[in-house]
């Protein structure tokens, strides 16, 4: 089906939306969701989603109503073969809400389209990449591609008007008091602090700079007067420690002291983050935050937050790997070599300094 406008639908009471993966894909998905928000103002809007989506969105204002878990299922947090015990009964429970809109904004929709079309919805919209069956309303599922816009595209396809979240660009997530008590308690604010967070890990070893080289930007920063700290979660610990042992000037080691809201009232507090390509950066944009991003290609096209103007990238240009090379665009070796290892310590830290001056 080609894309068009369509009006909303009268009536909506209820709204589903696919959606059970990672912090930054959550952050890619807010523009749509606040635009259905917009749309169908009185309907609840149901995500259905993982377990840290119903810990970090209770309380918290947004366009989001109500988490529904997503058991794990074949395609679907599973492998495509694995035993699907868990369909029937997730199906008759969401059938048993009486969605009137179902929207998969899960992916191409092989496994999610057929999933979410058995809700029974008044309408169903989604993407669908090619041999995957069709929803009601259906785009084409293209990579690379702008995440933020191709989901606008599937709240389009569901009546919104993918123009009318304007004002909440420049507050996609709402930041809590809570956010900032958990910040606070495990690092106390200073008068005209210019904290820079530092995220030297990423999910794919691929996105990862050298920690040496975050390690030159935190001490260029740090002589420039800004208390550096250093985040990531309790598996890259020994990222955080490589990084601060390649260090010459002071910096604080925060990996695994934060939650993810803690880590959202760390990152309010910002003057600049550097980061990979990966959740805090992307929780740091949605926030409002100017950032330095080192990028990988196509990554960039994926993630480019709509607020241009608060991010800087450092974009690298590989596409083989540096161990066999083999092209990783359209598939990936075994390798997890990083393919943005190449990117100059110099450029980095000229962005961080340029983003510095200007948000001071």
């Amino acid at each position: 089906m080609t894309p068009g406008r369509y009006a909303s639908l009268p009536g909506v009471r209820k709204i589903a939306v696919l959606r059970p993966n990672a912090v930054g894909d959550f952050v890619f998905a807010l523009p749509a969701l606040h635009a259905l928000r917009a749309a169908y103002p009185e309907a609840e809007l149901v995500l259905l989603g993982r377990d840290w989506h119903a810990a970090f969105l209770a309380g918290r204002p947004g366009p989001v109503d109500r988490v529904v878990v997503v058991p794990p299922l074949p395609g679907i947090g599973l492998p495509a073969d694995a035993p699907g015990q868990a369909i029937a009964d997730f199906v008759g429970a969401m059938r048993a809400e009486n969605f009137d809109i179902a929207c998969q904004m899960y992916g191409g929709g092989s496994y999610a389209n057929p999933l979410v079309a058995a809700f029974g919805a008044r309408l169903t919209v989604g993407a669908r990449a090619e041999g995957a069956p069709a929803l009601e309303r259906w785009v084409r599922y293209a990579e690379p591609a702008n995440r933020r816009l191709a989901l606008l595209e599937v709240a389009g396809l569901a009546g919104a008007n993918t123009f009318s979240f304007g004002d909440a660009l420049g507050n996609e997530l709402a930041l809590t008091e809570a956010d900032r008590h958990a910040a606070a308690a495990v690092l106390a604010p200073e008068p005209g602090e210019r904290l820079v967070v530092l995220q030297p890990g990423s999910t794919d070893p691929r996105r990862r700079w050298p920690a040496r080289s975050f390690a030159l930007v935190g001490d260029a920063l740090a002589r420039l007067g800004a208390r550096v700290v250093v985040n990531g979660s309790v598996d890259e610990a020994s990222l955080a420690g490589e990084l601060l042992a390649a260090m010459a000037e002071p910096a604080l080691d925060l990996s695994g002291r934060l939650g993810l809201g803690g880590l959202c009232g760390l990152l309010a507090r910002a003057a600049l983050v550097v980061s990979n390509d990966t959740g805090p950066l992307h929780l740091a944009l949605a926030l409002g935050r100017p950032c330095v991003g080192v990028f990988w290609l196509t990554n960039l096209i994926d993630g480019a937050p709509l607020r241009q103007g608060l991010l800087r990238v450092a974009l690298a240009l590989r596409v083989d790997c540096p161990v066999c090379g083999m092209p990783n665009l359209r598939s990936r070796c075994a390798h997890d070599a990083s393919f943005v290892a190449d990117v100059p310590a110099d450029e980095v830290i000229e962005l961080a300094m340029a983003a510095l001056r200007d948000a001071s």
